[in-house]
């Protein structure tokens, strides 16, 4: 399998949707796409919470004459059109306009990690896609040269500086985080950090820093977390992850001696073999993260290359949440 197919086996990476970029600044075309009968819009409130259906199974997105007649006056932000040529964009409207579209609408609003499991690909990504750039709007509303007001154009995706001498213009940021997957023959590295329930365990991971690539990077968190030298590594797939602004880049490695020396990062680390791996999951002493995560898919990939066994047919009695 590619890693481009296994990327978009992970939550909030199956989002078939044209960006529009080249767009942003039509403001004929923008026009036109707000007016149009098939354009929808996703509903966020202050909390980053999306509007979903009464029984919690599909975002519940306006039309046009709802976010007039309900009066949602939030400048909107484009998102993009999907396949069927419908343009999608973000409403973030305060929290007691939020509060009246959900009971005129009948729906209720969900935080991002309960629906990530819950939605359909498309809108789990969609609302992963929304939820990242509400958040950039709500906390960079002043620049960071100046100290001025930051105006939004480009359709909610740039920010330009209010100062006409300093006019610096501001881009949603997106922060790189290595995620991996350490092996030792058929054994596989999990850590845990201190503040997890015991038994809990998972991947590796960590931010990249200015000037390291992606493999310095997994040498150097594997190192400060567990002590433990990797050899080399091979980049697995990605995932979006807005909590509040990272993308998880997954990768699996391989070390060069099992002996572990556990850092001030992480309470503790773990090799687990297969066979006690799998006791562990089945008998509830060992506590996964949930496939919401790409840690949970990198465990998979472990688990498969290892004993061909598939994770989600253990019967495990514990879910983590």
């Amino acid at each position: 399998m590619s890693a481009e197919l296994r990327s978009r086996r992970n939550v909030f990476a199956g989002l078939a949707l044209d960006r529009c970029s080249e767009r942003r600044p039509d403001h004929a075309w923008l026009e036109q796409a707000l007016r149009a009968p098939e354009t929808r819009f996703i509903v966020l409130d202050p909390d980053g919470k999306a509007l979903l259906t009464a029984d919690l199974r599909h975002l519940r997105e306006l039309d046009r004459v709802e976010q007039c007649e309900w009066r949602v006056e939030s400048a909107p932000t484009l998102l993009g059109v999907d396949e069927n040529q419908a343009a999608h964009f973000l409403l973030a409207p305060d929290a007691p306009t939020a509060l009246r579209v959900a009971e005129a609408g009948g729906g209720q609003f969900m935080d991002l990690r309960s629906a990530g499991l819950v939605l359909p690909a498309f809108e789990a990504g969609l609302f992963a896609y929304a939820r990242g750039l509400a958040h950039w709007q709500a906390r960079t509303r002043w620049c960071s040269a100046c100290g001025s007001a930051l105006m939004l154009e480009w359709a909610g995706h740039r920010g330009r500086c209010s100062n006409p001498d300093c006019a610096i213009e501001h881009y949603p940021r997106t922060d790189p985080a290595i995620i991996v997957i350490v092996t030792w023959r058929d054994a596989c590295l999990l850590g845990r950090q201190a503040t997890w329930p015991k038994g809990r365990f998972s991947t590796l991971a960590g931010f990249v820093e200015p000037g390291e690539t992606l493999e310095d990077a997994v040498r150097r968190e594997v190192f400060e977390e567990a002590g433990v030298r990797v050899v080399d590594s091979d980049y697995h797939s990605s995932q979006p992850w807005p909590f509040p602004s990272s993308l998880m880049l997954g990768f699996t490695a391989r070390a060069e001696d099992p002996t572990i020396k556990v850092g001030d990062e992480i309470d503790e680390a773990r090799w687990f073999e297969v066979d006690e791996f799998v006791r562990d999951v089945e008998s509830g002493a060992l506590g996964l993260p949930p496939p919401l995560s790409v840690s949970w898919r990198l465990i998979e990939h472990w688990l498969k290359q290892a004993s061909g066994l598939e994770l989600s047919e253990l019967k495990s009695p514990s879910t983590w949440r």
